[in-house]
């Protein structure tokens, strides 16, 4: 796009600011946030405002953009009314982008209305941490095995849980994990969010659980937790999905008692929590997490009740 305006485009040079992203290597999933941020701006501008040039937009148009995307007068970039309102973290998801929107156009000398400095983001709701005691994340990732009724299935959802909670990876890195990836050591090389390379490492316990699940498959694909989808040709070799995962583990969660909100993500937070609770150094946890900063990291621990309570108990100074 060349100029400021192309039909319903009031964002200049917003087609160029996606191919930026998308040759500067960042992941399909920051793209598409990024295209479905700014599409909503866009008609934001276009519906709300009357479609008001990109030009005349002040700091006035900026707060009247939060208020919108805090109200149930919303509407998705696809221009359809929202089943949900959103939270603090999505909204200033939707700031971010148009900040980082904004400093492109000013790194490639184009004219911009406001500074990306004046847009300003929500605080935060502080949420007391939840983590799952470490009985009820046991519970949880044995679950597979008492509940399944079909033996393939149970053994290779077990082994995902049992991978999620020794490694910390991402859920989407565990279910696209191929057999190939696995050494003998239980080391696994993976290319994680941003196309970022690390290594995460297995437990003797989780590579027990992987042993036994690929030992009963009696397939060629290439995928360490494939979908079991009936015996279409073109289904054969998919893994299973990140929501069915979810699916299961909120099943599991509620089978076995669990009241604190469980999922995948969860397991994440608790191989971090509960790794810093057994002494390891952040810096090391940063590094498994894959993350690229360690305030990321110190955010991301979440030491649980139980154990500041028994810090509580052992260091303070009148504690007799």
């Amino acid at each position: 796009m060349s100029g400021e305006k192309s039909g319903k485009n009031f964002l200049p040079y917003l087609d160029d600011f996606l191919l930026f992203i998308q040759s500067n290597n960042y992941s399909k999933e920051t793209l598409y946030n990024y295209e479905r941020d700014l599409k909503t701006f866009e008609l934001f501008l276009e519906e709300e405002l009357g479609g008001i040039p990109f030009s005349k937009i002040t700091k006035r148009t900026i707060e009247q953009y939060k208020a919108y995307l805090n109200s149930s007068d919303r509407k998705t970039a696809e221009g359809e009314k929202p089943q949900r309102q959103l939270k603090s973290g999505s909204i200033n998801r939707n700031l971010s982008s148009l900040r980082r929107y904004l400093s492109y156009l000013i790194d490639m000398d184009h004219e911009t209305p406001v500074a990306p400095g004046t847009i300003k983001l929500l605080r935060m709701e502080k949420k007391h941490p939840q983590v799952s005691e470490m009985e009820e994340l046991i519970k949880l990732i044995e679950s597979p095995t008492k509940f399944e009724r079909d033996k393939i299935v149970a053994l290779r959802n077990r082994a995902a849980l049992e991978t999620l909670f020794a490694s910390g990876m991402r859920i989407s890195e565990l279910i696209s994990l191929r057999i190939n990836q696995l050494d003998k050591s239980g080391r696994i090389f993976i290319e994680g969010k941003g196309k970022k390379q690390r290594f995460v490492y297995l437990t003797q316990r989780a590579t027990k659980h992987i042993k036994s699940y690929l030992e009963k498959r009696d397939d060629d694909s290439p995928f360490l937790f494939k979908a079991n989808r009936g015996l279409n040709a073109s289904d054969k070799n998919k893994h299973i999905s990140a929501n069915y995962l979810q699916m299961k583990i909120k099943k599991y969660r509620e089978l076995v008692g669990i009241n604190v909100p469980t999922s995948a993500h969860s397991l994440r937070h608790g191989f971090a929590t509960y790794l810093a609770e057994q002494g390891a150094n952040p810096a090391a946890i940063q590094i498994l997490l894959g993350h690229e900063s360690l305030d990321t990291t110190t955010r991301y621990v979440h030491a649980s009740d139980k154990y500041a309570e028994n810090t509580h108990k052992k260091f303070h100074p009148l504690k007799e």
